[in-house]
């Protein structure tokens, strides 16, 4: 027959490995949505840098001031936000129209007008980022009607603005939810080794009373919260190698239009895996030193 002090301490493991499965489970379900928010926001900001680097603001040159060029490109070049300016000559501007059309013939039957040369000589600008297209635009504006040499000044409107802001807002919100759920994680864990520490009261009293540092007692408890953490990352980082290889495999690497291009799995995964890892031992390192010294200052 097992005596009671065996029955109780039996009892108290179980209850320790069940409070420490649970927590273990939780930091899982919490890793898991942050991998989804992560990959979400990892994509979608890639998708926005693919967006923005293709957005050129065309600026066509005044006819008559074509050999302003030089002059006209280092004022562009002066307005803050530009990265770069391409020089594009009426021809090459006529190939490009040209170019445009698929059937052979309405080409031909375009071609002899380039000799009374309907198109303008034009600059390509290039912003910085994505939130300069407009105030750029604005400034070749003021150039074109203070007679600067610019006939026209084209970016795509409002529409295209209004795409690079929903991309960066969905950048923010996807950060702030993956820091939310690392909070959430931190207090699931905390609360979890709390429980853990207080089953264990009588045992830290016992070690404080034969002189254990704080330090010594607080150890195993944050190497505990390490190993939570660490386990609580396994399935999410398993998951997220597989359900992304299979997604990109399953799409060709293309979401919802050729626009949309999915980033390659590697090396994207492992940096992913890598995160999330590191992640569950930071939650499980921070969520129980905060429980235990909390703890040992009230036991003052």
């Amino acid at each position: 027959m097992i005596s009671r002090p065996i029955r109780e301490g039996f009892r108290g493991v179980g209850r320790h490995m069940g409070m420490a499965v649970s927590s273990a489970i939780a930091v899982t379900i919490t890793l898991l949505i942050i991998s989804i928010f992560g990959i979400l926001t990892w994509n979608v900001r890639a998708f926005t840098q693919n967006i923005e680097s293709s957005l050129d603001i065309y600026a066509s040159v005044e006819k008559g001031k074509e050999d302003q060029e030089s002059v006209i490109k280092q004022k562009i070049l002066a307005i803050d936000g530009v990265e770069s300016v391409e020089f594009s000559t009426a021809d090459q501007e006529f190939d490009l129209y040209l170019k445009s059309f698929d059937d052979e013939k309405t080409r031909e039957a375009f071609e002899p007008l380039r000799d009374r040369q309907p198109m303008h000589d034009a600059f390509y600008v290039k912003a910085k980022e994505g939130s300069d297209i407009a105030a750029i635009a604005d400034k070749l504006e003021e150039m074109k009607e203070n007679n600067e040499g610019i006939y026209e000044v084209n970016y795509g409107g409002q529409s295209t603005i209004s795409i690079v802001s929903a991309m960066a807002l969905i950048r923010k919100v996807g950060g702030v939810l993956v820091l939310g759920l690392s909070l959430l994680a931190i207090f699931l864990i905390q609360n979890t080794i709390k429980l853990t520490i207080t089953a264990r009261a009588r045992e830290i009293a016992i070690m404080r009373n034969v002189g254990a540092t704080n330090g010594f007692i607080r150890s195993p408890f944050l190497i505990e919260g390490i190993i939570i953490g660490i386990l609580g990352a396994l399935v999410p980082i398993g998951l997220t190698i597989w359900a992304y290889y299979a997604l990109y495999q399953y799409t060709g690497g293309v979401l919802i239009s050729n626009m949309f291009h999915l980033v390659q799995p590697y090396p994207f995964v492992i940096y992913v895996s890598a995160v999330l890892l590191v992640i569950g031992v930071l939650v499980g390192l921070i969520g129980s030193y905060i429980s235990v010294t909390r703890y040992l200052r009230w036991k003052r």
